[in-house]
């Protein structure tokens, strides 16, 4: 009755020496933690003696994957931004504007000249001076229209044309603008991510709230300020050609144009064309570097599309002016030369070496496609977080030992085989824990407590339901078959219960509600496991080696 098979005793073991070997490397948190960054630093930079003494530190052939400490544990940064979609929608229509323009210039016979007008951004407006030629523009105009690839916007265009006298109007859609939204919103978050992920951060939290915005925790980082300077800058990078310069920032630029300021030269105010040559999304590489000068620079080369555009602009404009703008600000203008082929070139300026690295970052991370409005910022400094760490020790040390107490006191040598299945247990969610990868906040640690409470559990009912049967005259064997089998159901039923509210939190929640709902659902699922196999392959082994003809629970 009492019997186990062997293979499924030894994989029982098995899984929890697994466990147990997960698990070991954050009992060296530290000690592990920086032989995985050395270890990571050789692979991105190379060996050198420090390094390869620090990634010495631990073992190669152990584990030595970590259960990440989140924001309220390491200390970090918080960000709530709101990305301005509204940004996006000028920006097409200046793009747009030179497609219009190309595709009426060879109707004039038909349509007259025409001239882009003052409109609200967002829009282009323009005077044709045939207006019986109306028709004809409307339909030319409206050819350069494509449609929405959205699920929510299927069937539409993305641009509304509409004439009235002479003037016509071109704007987004609406279902464009929805599409857009979105869009904007996904690919700042990406290009978020991939800006931490350049300085080599933690497991940032970086997540999508509500239509428009974005929350962001970084662990480890110096302060909100320092993240802000990270990724607050839209590093939005153009080549534009220069109408004129002067001192007057509130000089008329003229439509089309606009007037933006110099970092290179204090005071003086460049008028380029809104529309750019070629721009930063193209760029496909950009490193820090040196001018011919020794000064601190970046190389940049740009997609096979993009040096096309840029080598056929310089073989034209020889001997113009052309702007490098940065965020609406001019970093250089200088002159062309000649002719560059190959779309590779270099930006200089007034920079730091420092500046010039965080411009290669930004500038090969992308650029943010709109602008962020921060709505709210938090710094947590790491002593918090070391408070928060050893609170959670301390609960999660006082919750244990009363349940050892509890069940050695209650149960006997049962008592104890509990005991070492529970303590088998807390090794088995923080080894899958650090197997996924996973980041263990404050109410992860409040699940994990809460687990160690739930663990010993499904020991009762077992038992509970074994001294019934010995009190109902059953012999030793037979009681301790029976008492397994007798409150399995029961297990299993309140353990689901939990286990459905776990996902349900998990799907629902965001931050630090799904790092609970992660260390009860693994607890919860580790728990049965030890109490009903662990514990029970204790106590047949105890009971094989010794043949007791009674026992008490």
């Amino acid at each position: 009755m009492l019997q186990i098979d062997l293979w499924k005793r030894v994989l029982i073991w098995l899984v929890c020496v697994t466990g147990l070997l997960l698990a070991l490397p954050n009992g060296f948190y530290t000690r592990v933690e920086q032989a995985n960054d050395a270890a990571a630093e050789i692979i991105a930079k190379g060996e050198t003696p420090e390094r390869l003494e620090i990634a010495g530190q631990w073992p190669d052939y152990l584990p030595s994957s970590l259960v990440n400490l989140g924001l309220d544990l390491r200390g970090g940064a918080h960000l709530l931004a709101e990305v301005q979609v509204e940004d996006v929608y000028a920006a097409r229509m200046d793009a747009l504007w030179p497609e219009v323009r190309d595709v009426l210039r060879p109707e004039r016979a038909t349509v007259g000249s025409f001239r882009r007008q003052q409109a609200p951004e967002g829009e282009i407006r323009l005077k044709i001076s045939k207006p019986e030629g109306m028709a004809r523009a409307l339909e030319l105009v409206r050819g350069l229209a494509s449609p929405i690839t959205s699920l929510t916007g299927a069937g539409a265009n993305d641009i509304e044309v509409s004439g009235a006298d002479d003037i016509i109007t071109v704007q987004l859609s609406e279902a464009e603008k929805l599409a857009s939204n979105d869009r904007t919103v996904r690919q700042s978050l990406e290009i978020i991510r991939r800006r931490i992920d350049e300085v080599g951060t933690r497991e940032p939290t970086i997540q999508r709230q509500g239509a428009d915005r974005i929350l962001i925790q970084v662990p480890g980082i110096g302060s909100a300020s320092e993240l802000k300077a990270l990724i607050g800058t839209t590093a939005q990078l153009t080549f534009n050609p220069v109408v004129g310069r002067g001192s007057d920032p509130d000089a008329s630029a003229g439509v089309g144009n606009k007037v933006v300021p110099s970092i290179d030269e204090p005071g003086t105010y460049y008028t380029i064309e809104a529309a750019p040559v070629v721009t930063g999304e193209e760029l496909v590489d950009a490193q820090p570097s040196f001018d011919q000068n020794g000064r601190p620079a970046v190389n940049f080369r740009f997609n096979t599309s993009g040096a096309r555009k840029f080598g056929d602009y310089t073989a034209e404009n020889i001997g113009a002016p052309f702007a490098i703008v940065l965020d609406d600000e001019v970093i250089s203008a200088p002159v062309i030369q000649s002719h560059i082929p190959g779309g590779s070139g270099i930006i200089t300026g007034n920079f730091t070496i420092e500046e010039s690295t965080n411009l290669a970052i930004l500038l090969r991370a992308g650029a943010l496609p709109a602008g962020l409005d921060f709505l709210e910022e938090r710094t947590i400094g790491p002593e918090l977080g070391q408070d928060s760490i050893d609170a959670g020790k301390i609960a999660t040390v006082v919750a244990f030992v009363a349940v050892l107490v509890f069940m050695a006191l209650s149960y006997g040598l049962f008592g104890i085989f509990a005991n070492v299945a529970l303590i088998l247990n807390v090794a088995l969610i923080f080894g899958f824990l650090s197997l996924i990868g996973a980041t263990l906040t404050l109410p992860g640690i409040a699940g994990i407590v809460l687990t160690v409470g739930m663990a010993v559990d499904a020991n009762v009912l077992i038992f509970e339901r074994i001294r019934e049967e010995l009190k109902a005259g059953r012999g030793p064997a037979k009681a301790i078959d029976e008492g397994y089998s007798k409150a399995l159901s029961a297990i299993l039923d309140a353990n689901i219960t939990t286990f459905i509210t776990a996902v349900i939190l998990f799907a629902m929640g965001s931050g630090p509600v799904r790092g609970f709902a992660i260390t009860l659902g693994m607890g919860i699922l580790t728990s049965v496991f030890t109490a009903i196999f662990v514990t029970r392959l204790m106590i047949v082994m105890w009971f094989e080696r010794r043949r007791p003809k009674a026992i008490e629970v």
